[in-house]
């Protein structure tokens, strides 16, 4: 099996209530691979500025991260600024900076475009069916958006919906793509345009999977200290696509514990600022937590 993610490499200036991080690594490919690579070795694809830290490269290397899909160009990296409330779940954009993403032609190595699973992170609609018009005969293929791509792009976003297996997105974008108030008519109105399973991130609240047929949800592990909600759905979806590729199934019962592990993998990243909880997390605290998050539900 093979997991390919295609997404962000970026910085993020990060300001909560009682601190302010400027220039973190962040972006939707950093999280989902850290996440993925608790599972199995994923390759990525996404594009760098002179800017970005090799560290952070070698970082994602030493956990198995295949990295030969990372363009290094001219100028500076994606960074996007950010401002959470009291409240972690209200969050504001400041301001955001596309430089060397703005002409990301994303482009899947050989080995890469016969990859078992791809993953097509929050970027451009446009950029997201042009790879995945490039893979070969993926087995899933999955996808993530924001509300960004919702407001300025959505004829393309359901174009790519129609080329996927599971789609990704929070219960507000769930609602405004399907034009629904109530989360179960806008999950199911989803699954009419071609994915055959939604998921519903709910943030605190864990999430909601939606099959035709399937239904399950999973709570959020509950975390006493939240100290940046930053990546917590990319997390979320890199665990549970990494889940599956390890496993290579992908039945409803495989989706339910794919789903448990991806709150827990949320569940780390919440805990300390941009990437760093992902660094050297033991798989004795995943499982600790995968069985705590069991119990909570079993009666």
């Amino acid at each position: 099996m093979s997991l390919v993610i295609v997404g962000s490499l970026a910085f993020d200036t990060i300001e909560t209530p009682t601190e302010r991080r400027e220039r973190i690594i962040g972006g939707s490919c950093s999280f989902a691979a850290l996440a993925a690579s608790y599972f199995t070795s994923p390759q990525i694809v996404a594009v760098v500025g002179e800017d970005f830290p090799q560290d952070f490269i070698s970082l994602l290397n030493s956990r198995g991260v295949d990295t030969r899909g990372v363009t290094h160009e001219k100028g500076r990296t994606f960074h996007w600024e950010g401002r959470y409330g009291d409240d972690p779940n209200q969050r504001t954009t400041i301001r955001t900076e596309l430089n060397v993403f703005q002409d990301f032609k994303p482009l899947l190595l050989p080995d890469y475009a016969a990859a078992d699973i791809v993953f097509l992170g929050n970027i451009d609609p446009d950029l997201q069916g042009e790879i995945r018009r490039q893979a070969q005969k993926p087995r899933l293929v999955a996808m993530d958006t924001i509300n960004l791509w919702i407001n300025t792009k959505p004829e393309a976003l359901v174009r790519v919906l129609k080329e996927v297996d599971i789609f990704f997105a929070n219960d507000e974008e769930v609602k405004m793509i399907a034009g629904e108030l109530n989360l179960i008519k806008a999950g199911n109105t989803l699954l009419s345009m071609g994915p055959s399973l939604v998921v519903i991130k709910k943030g605190e609240h864990g999430a909601l999977l939606m099959g035709k047929d399937f239904m399950f949800g999973v709570m959020a592990y509950p975390c006493e200290s939240v100290i940046d909600p930053t990546g917590a759905g990319d997390s979320f979806a890199g665990a549970f696509l990494g889940y599956l590729d390890q496993i290579g199934s992908f039945r409803p019962e495989d989706f339910r514990k794919a789903a448990v592990y991806g709150s827990v993998l949320a569940s780390f990243t919440i805990e300390d600022f941009s990437v760093e909880r992902l660094k050297g997390i033991s798989d004795q605290e995943i499982e600790d937590r995968f069985q705590a998050l069991k119990n909570l539900v079993s009666f």
